[in-house]
């Protein structure tokens, strides 16, 4: 019995080392020395290409408590990090060279990892007995993305990636939205329709046509909003993107630079909606769509975006009812290869249509390092315990790493990769805590799972340390 793992990166490092301390054989192909992504520099696994930083270490932030049930679980990337730790305040950043030595020296070391270094073109034979875990990351050779493709369906794969953003729900300003679909479709209810004017009341399959949450402009604010879209500062294109922006997903600052009405007859136009506080139609609108089904955060419709994070913080709280947003996930534009992993994963993020094939990290459609880690030790632990013969058991929902199988199973009409967010995970009962006080709580909550799931689960824990 061995597993045979595709991918020398964090995800493809991890689920092999999680693999190899259950006692399971693995073979580790890496394409370097032979074949580097234009994003690479060195020969070492595990290369951090794009930042230093895996972000905040508090465990009021979701990454935070991923970070920490990573720790509990014995992950090797964890373990290189705080080998590799330098100053970064309120965030875990790490020498890259230092972090990539140490997993790869971990790597080699491991008497059940044997590192093989050949360029693959075409997913690997696999069997019951020799499964094989693909962990190529958002670059995935054009071979293999395309053998993929005919393994799922080439609709099923993207390679370039338009995501907008994600707003905390309790930090919009629900007195200054309201709820209506375009064209009519629902009569338009007052956004502070809640408990307590922060939270809906309803669920978003019972709001059906109201599930939209409208942020109305005047004709002036409107204007004004198009030219910081335009003036903002923007985020360049590494040298290894061919930027080729598909007409229905372009960055909105891209629209806006058409002209100062394309946006208005675009994503933003207000056709059908009339603004239950005057009765005339908005000059213009940003529509909100809920994130999760608890209504916990809403993502803005059309808002892909390639300006800097500081000023989509800024040029975003123009918005009417977003002035004190919370942004838990900004917008990007880059280039990616990724699966609708809700369409074509098991539980066990096994491949529906190839039996004995899984995918782990940044190609199932998760964003960033830790959530790349999270994702190959998620997978290496079902496939663990398939191999041994146990039943199949995922950390609880509660969890962030339960939270990274939730977006991953999430259905969705279309499938966008996302960071671990709090939204990834169900509210605590008690909604009506503040913001930083509910974060408390469901860290407490999920690190009391997570304990019960890591004692009680087989193989959830690792025999050797």
């Amino acid at each position: 019995m061995k597993v045979t793992v595709v991918g020398g990166g964090l995800a493809g490092c991890e689920a092999s080392f999680q693999l190899a301390e259950r006692g399971i054989d693995v073979e580790l192909i890496e394409q370097k020395p032979h074949a580097r992504t234009p994003a690479q520099n060195t020969d070492k696994l595990c290369e951090l290409v794009c930042s230093n930083s895996m972000r905040g270490a508090a465990l009021v932030n979701a990454v935070g408590l991923l970070k920490e049930e990573l720790r509990r679980c014995g992950s090797l990337v964890m373990q290189a990090a705080e080998i590799a730790k330098v100053p970064a305040g309120g965030a875990l950043a790490v020498d890259r060279d230092v972090f990539a030595e140490t997993v790869t020296a971990r790597i080699h070391a491991h008497p059940r990892i044997k590192v093989r270094h050949e360029i693959v073109e075409r997913i690997p034979d696999a069997s019951a007995e020799n499964p094989v875990i693909i962990a190529t990351g958002p670059l995935t050779g054009d071979a293999l993305a395309a053998d993929i493709a005919r393994a799922v369906g080439a609709e099923h794969l993207a390679y370039y990636d338009a995501i907008a953003p994600i707003v905390a729900a309790d930090s919009i300003n629900w007195e200054k939205v309201f709820r209506q679909s375009r064209w009519g479709k629902g009569a338009p209810v007052d956004g502070n329709d809640a408990s307590d004017g922060t939270e809906p009341l309803r669920d978003a399959e019972a709001l059906g046509d109201e599930a939209y949450v409208n942020c109305p402009f005047d004709e002036a604010g409107y204007k004004a909003f198009v030219e910081a879209l335009v003036s903002a500062q923007k985020v360049e294109p590494r040298s290894f993107e061919d930027v080729r922006y598909f007409e229905g997903c372009l960055p909105v600052e891209v629209m806006a630079g058409r002209g100062e009405m394309t946006l208005a007859f675009g994503p933003m136009k207000p056709v059908g909606l009339t603004d239950p506080r005057t009765g005339r139609r908005p000059y213009a609108v940003v529509q909100l769509r809920a994130e999760d089904k608890a209504q916990t955060a809403y993502n803005l419709v059309g808002f892909q975006s390639r300006m800097t994070w500081g000023d989509q913080a800024r040029v975003f709280k123009m918005i009417p009812g977003l002035e004190e947003a919370e942004i838990l996930r900004f917008g990007s534009v880059h280039r990616n290869t990724f699966i609708d992993s809700p369409k074509l994963l098991d539980e066990r993020m096994q491949l529906k249509t190839r039996p004995n094939v899984f995918l782990a990290g940044q190609v199932t459609g998760v964003e960033g390092y830790v959530e790349s880690c999270a994702g190959g030790l998620i997978c290496a632990i079902l496939l663990a315990q398939a191999l041994r013969g146990e039943a199949i058991s995922p950390p609880p929902e509660s969890t962030a790493l339960g939270g990274i199988r939730t977006h991953l199973m999430r259905a969705s009409d279309r499938f966008q990769p996302s960071n671990i967010t709090w939204a990834c995970m169900p509210p605590p009962p008690n909604r009506r805590l503040k913001k930083r006080d509910r974060y408390q709580a469901m860290a407490e909550r999920a690190l009391a799972d997570f304990e019960v799931w890591l004692t009680s689960a087989p193989l959830a824990r690792i025999a050797t340390s």
